[in-house]
């Protein structure tokens, strides 16, 4: 795979050297350098273009793009192949997730490692700097973590009580703290207040047929899905929630309106019809129904046509989802 050019119609001049290096696959191989390893999950990200898996004893491995050090190595030099990382040997990796270029880490004790980019905040650390290139401790005193998510330039962590938090860029309401962030900085230039330390979602909306914004009490989280700029939560109910950019009706809302807050998605608000599970693209969003149906909303490409709301996926219709995963 030809790592610096995924997402891009061109590689940037400085790394021209490497314009053909790696061959995009068009089957299934294996990692020779793996041997016989035994893999208990891989991770990626609709934003990412580098890869992570954690083998059966928990350490973490990472390749692909590494501009901003999100491989976690202490260094920016591209990785081929899966390799270590050292600096987490001590410890035993549960969960991951991988943003644009920047990556989180979990462990079994329920604290969070970032690195990668931290230009707007994304890495939790209290300040933004251009590249954080070993892991690093977020800074959080909470409960246990124990799931997490990265949108493109922004992340969600849940703690075990099913309280969510979010730190990064703010941009379009992704953080769900009811602003995006924007303010007018000198000669009329827009920039973003962007957070950086891990923040608490308080507040959980409905909107009503006649358009009345109701808060939503008692939401315990228990997923969290993040795409580029927009994120999904399932409530211990099996109510669903998002929030975030809205075009091309990623939300499912039926409208493309940005959400600053987490709004409820009305479809899974019902008896039996509730969610058993959330996943999300770059652009859209899926979820499985508690019956097992498989529901799609969004655009999966720019150019053609978007579902504004969830609506069964036809050819699957009949099928009992059990998991799936999407770039």
């Amino acid at each position: 795979t030809n790592w610096d050019l995924i997402g891009r119609k061109e590689v940037p001049k400085q790394q021209a050297a490497y314009r053909n290096l790696g061959q995009n696959l068009w089957g299934p191989h294996r990692y020779g350098s793996l041997g016989a390893l035994r893999v208990r999950s891989v991770v990626s990200g609709p934003c990412a273009a580098h890869s992570l898996l954690i083998t059966a004893e928990g350490r973490l491995w990472s390749w692909g793009r590494n501009e901003k050090g999100q491989l976690g190595h202490g260094d920016t030099k591209r990785v081929e192949a899966p390799r270590p990382i050292e600096a987490l040997g001590n410890e035993a990796i549960v969960a991951a997730a991988c943003g644009r270029n920047h990556t989180l880490a979990l462990t079994e004790s329920g604290s969070v490692f970032a690195f990668g980019e931290n230009k707007l905040g994304q890495l939790g650390l209290g300040n933004q700097t251009d590249a954080v290139p070993s892991p690093t401790q977020i800074l959080y005193n909470g409960q246990p973590i124990c799931k997490l998510g990265c949108g493109a330039e922004f992340s969600m962590v849940m703690d075990c009580k099913g309280n969510l938090y979010s730190f990064g860029c703010p941009e379009y309401g992704q953080l769900g703290h009811n602003s995006d962030g924007k303010f007018i900085a000198r000669a009329q230039r827009i920039e973003y207040d962007c957070e950086l330390l891990p923040r608490r979602l308080a507040l959980f909306v409905e909107r009503t047929k006649d358009g009345q914004v109701l808060p939503v009490p008692n939401v315990v989280v228990r997923d969290v899905a993040c795409g580029a700029n927009h994120t999904l939560v399932l409530d211990s109910q099996k109510r669903v929630f998002s929030w975030g950019f809205g075009g091309y009706g990623r939300l499912g809302h039926a409208e493309q309106k940005d959400e600053m807050v987490p709004r409820l998605v009305k479809l899974f608000d019902f008896p039996g019809r509730g969610a058993s599970q959330i996943y999300a693209g770059y652009t859209c969003s899926f979820a499985v129904s508690e019956t097992g149906g498989l529901f799609f909303w969004g655009a999966t490409n720019t150019s053609r046509e978007s579902t504004m709301y969830p609506k069964a996926v036809q050819d699957l219709c009949g099928w009992k989802i059990r998991s799936l995963a999407c770039g």
